[in-house]
């Protein structure tokens, strides 16, 4: 199954930064606190960090985020990603494209195809897409699933995309997000700046720590409960690491005629919606790329098979909320999330 998170829609589990006490800026090493804030990949973006007074790295925030947009929306007609979609053959993609792509690809062999970019055109089918909807049958679905499966498009030692299936098309917005924000952390790094906490979405990357308090940076899960609004569920510290959430309980249309309520999780492997039991599903990782596409697989996972994957690969830590058969709300923690949790 598959979870529809593009770079334009709102992202199902906002990640609440709690910036507690940074009222006042002290300094500490004649280091001050930045703030950079604006729309950004058809969300809005959130950059903290502790660097000398003079700091001015606006230019340079919004390059990478026209790069990333450049190189990879699907909603910029001339994009390289929109050009491969509509059939060009001897484009050459960029060091980003070609990082976002092997990426793809081991979390997808990793996760037995539960993440997959190719699914977008059941994505617009179903209506969860900016593609039209259409009336599906199993013989459309059937039809539909010869263009699903990162397995036939391949990267040559040119970089050029190959396709085995002509028509076949990629779609990273389920990584890509989280991409960008790794890419504005790396800027940061390479400027020389230690603490920083970068947050697009409701996705983040914290390095460092908070100066003004002396300890992790302090990041929100919001209650997947909540269908209108916003309630904390709880508060973890973060230091040096990436996180990532997703969920399905906004996205979804109801039948006007069957009154069936259709979410927004595909199955690649057979092309349907499939109503799911997991509400949310929230990964730490190295990498907040990495993060993105994990979250992605484990909302389209069978439970039992996430939580095998998060014990098996112990270098990610996670935190899943799920109803149960009783219709009861119940979560899964990892040792090392519960670890970090505040309160």
């Amino acid at each position: 199954m598959w979870i529809m998170k593009d770079l334009l829609k709102y992202n199902p589990i906002w990640i609440s930064l709690l910036l507690l006490a940074l009222i006042s800026c002290q300094e500490k090493d004649n280091s001050v606190l930045h703030r950079y804030a604006g729309g950004a990949l058809g969300t809005n973006y959130s950059i903290l960090f502790f660097a000398q007074e003079n700091a001015d790295l606006q230019k340079e925030i919004d390059s990478t985020f026209l790069h990333i947009n450049t190189s990879m929306s699907t909603y910029i007609a001339d994009s390289d990603i929109s050009k491969i979609n509509a059939g060009a053959t001897t484009i050459k993609v960029d060091a980003m494209f070609q990082e976002v792509f092997g990426l793809s690809k081991r979390i997808h062999a990793e996760t037995k195809g539960y993440f997959d970019p190719t699914v977008g055109i059941l994505v617009n089918a179903w209506g969860f897409g900016p593609g039209k909807m259409q009336v599906l049958d199993s013989t459309k679905v059937d039809s539909l699933l010869q263009y699903v499966g990162l397995e036939k498009i391949r990267l040559t030692d040119d970089d050029i995309i190959e396709k085995d299936v002509k028509g076949i098309q990629l779609d990273f917005n389920a990584i890509a997000k989280g991409y960008a924000i790794d890419r504005l952390g790396v800027l940061l790094e390479e400027k020389g700046i230690e603490d920083f906490l970068v947050e697009v979405g409701g996705e983040v990357v914290s390095r460092g720590i908070n100066q003004n308090k002396q300890k992790e940076w302090t990041v929100g899960i919001d209650d997947p409960q909540v269908e209108f609004g916003r309630r904390l569920k709880l508060a973890i510290q973060l230091k040096d690491r990436a996180m990532a959430s997703s969920g399905n309980y906004r996205k979804f249309r109801i039948d006007s005629l069957t009154g069936m309520k259709y979410v927004h999780t595909i199955d690649p492997k057979t092309g349907y919606t499939k109503n799911s039991n997991m509400l949310g599903a929230t990964v730490l990782a190295a990498s907040c790329a990495e993060a993105d596409g994990y979250a992605t697989a484990f909302m389209a996972m069978p439970l039992a098979e996430s939580i095998a994957f998060l014990s098996a690969h112990r270098e990610l830590d996670g935190y899943l909320i799920y109803v149960d058969d009783e219709g009861e709300l119940q979560e899964f923690r990892t040792p090392g999330f519960q670890e970090l949790v505040a309160y």
